[in-house]
């Protein structure tokens, strides 16, 4: 990661951490970057419904027309419409602004390259470099070579198009709810299942820049359970504010995370023949019961970094076809290379109608197990992590959870922090795991208290 752009974007609180003159500066150096050699440089932007992202799109749309860059806007769309559009027109860049999940003071820039994919590391670097005025002072575009904006959600709508393509089964007679977030989804979910003809309940979809996540979406799920069970609804599905992830709730009102749903579909593959002896990908977040799960099936695995980052770019080098993570980030390499919360519900619609079975039977293989995370304040993340006695104290929680649990260690990315994870058929264990951990922290000293 560097100095701005993290595994996600360049995110942090709206002109405090991410101010509108690096969002001009970044405008400016794409712009000169991919105008080189006399090439027009054509940017497709989009945006979330947070009150920033317009003052965002504005400073960012005079930082590339200033370099010669001619900028479509997209308007209020999704992160995964903004890979599609980018990769499918052939722009040479596509922005999205969104701090995904995060609360709406919160505001991000994701750059995304021709392919559709997260730019490349080396990109960053430059810009980050001009943002802190290492390298001179780009120039200008003058006259008729000022670049243009042109409207175009014309785009946004073609994607809306491409997803309703996907479905292979009507939605007559499924009744499905939808919780938007006050989120990119609010523009573009309930066209998809409407025109697929599910009976559609939807809520949080009335966004005022300021309740975009606010106790809603993929990470408050009790609203959409509430709306599951209270209308005795077949399935529901929510978005988090950019929605390039997907949580599900079952009739029963059961959550079905992103652990879960990689199963389900990873299953229906295999079971079809899709697999053809490629991996699900996962996360070192994944719980345990996923693993499980997927070895009963006879479905191999593969384990990444955190970061949907690291999963597509496992997918791009194995071929792998599915991979994901727990938060409900799940790439389908045939149709996308980011995480699509709208495909993946059309995805798990499929799995449903496909087998006629309720969602709540196609996850029953999966016995999630009680997961612990514990996160311990350091002086020294890499000492602590590094410590003999440490990883002595880790090898022997190990050794006591067997092969029913496991523990993981991890430095935070941005704050000085070890994350200690258990996963065993108890808490009670996941706690005792911990504990001989975090005691050999305490006892050298690596702990605020110790």
């Amino acid at each position: 990661m560097g100095k701005y752009f993290g595994t996600d974007g360049f995110r942090g609180e709206a002109n405090v951490g991410l101010t509108v003159d690096h969002a001009f500066k970044i405008g400016r150096y794409i712009g000169a970057h991919f105008g080189k050699e006399g090439n027009k440089c054509r940017v497709v932007i989009g945006k979330d419904t947070r009150r920033s992202s317009y003052m965002y799109e504005a400073a960012l749309t005079a930082g590339l027309t200033a370099s010669g860059a001619d900028v479509y806007l997209l308007h209020v769309t999704t992160t995964p419409s903004v890979s599609y559009i980018t990769r499918v027109d052939d722009f040479d860049c596509g922005i999205m602004i969104s701090a995904s999940h995060n609360p709406y003071f919160d505001n991000g820039i994701k750059l995304i390259n021709s392919a559709g994919e997260k730019m490349e590391e080396e990109v960053l670097t430059q810009i980050e470099r001009y943002i802190d005025g290492e390298i001179g002072e780009l120039d200008y575009a003058y006259r008729a070579d000022i670049g243009r904006i042109v409207d175009y959600s014309a785009g946004r709508n073609r994607y809306i198009g491409y997803l309703i393509s996907l479905a292979t089964h009507s939605y007559k007679g499924m009744k499905v709810g939808l919780d938007c977030a006050n989120g990119s989804t609010s523009m573009i979910a309930k066209s998809v299942f409407d025109a697929l003809g599910a009976d559609t309940y939807v809520i949080n979809n009335t966004p005022n820049g300021l309740n975009i996540n606010l106790n809603c979406g993929s990470t408050h799920i009790e609203q959409l359970q509430r709306l599951v069970v209270g209308n005795g609804l077949d399935v529901g599905f929510a978005f988090d504010g950019d929605a390039d992830r997907c949580l599900a709730v079952d009739e029963t009102g059961r959550l079905i995370d992103g652990d879960i749903i990689m199963y389900i579909y990873g299953r229906h593959m295999h079971e079809r023949g899709k697999l053809e002896g490629t991996k699900v990908v996962t996360t070192v977040m994944s719980n345990i019961g996923l693993y499980k799960a997927l070895e009963e099936a006879g479905i191999g695995f593969e384990v990444t970094d955190v970061g949907d980052k690291y999963v597509w770019e496992n997918m791009r080098r194995t071929g792998n076809r599915i991979g994901g993570e727990q938060s409900g980030h799940i790439i389908f390499a045939k149709y996308a290379t980011t995480g699509d919360g709208v495909l993946t519900a059309i995805k798990l619609m499929q799995a449903m109608l496909d087998r006629k079975l309720p969602l709540s039977k196609l996850a029953e293989p999966v016995k999630i197990y009680p997961q612990v995370l514990r996160n311990v304040k350091v002086a020294d993340k890499n000492a602590a992590l590094s410590d003999l006695d440490v990883r002595e104290a880790e090898h022997r929680a190990k050794e006591t959870l067997g092969n029913d649990g496991r523990v993981l260690l991890r430095a935070s990315g941005t704050e000085p922090l070890v994350r200690v994870m258990a996963e065993a058929p108890t808490e009670e264990q996941c706690n005792e795991a911990i504990d001989l951990i975090v005691e050999a922290m305490e006892k050298k000293g690596y702990t605020e208290n110790g």
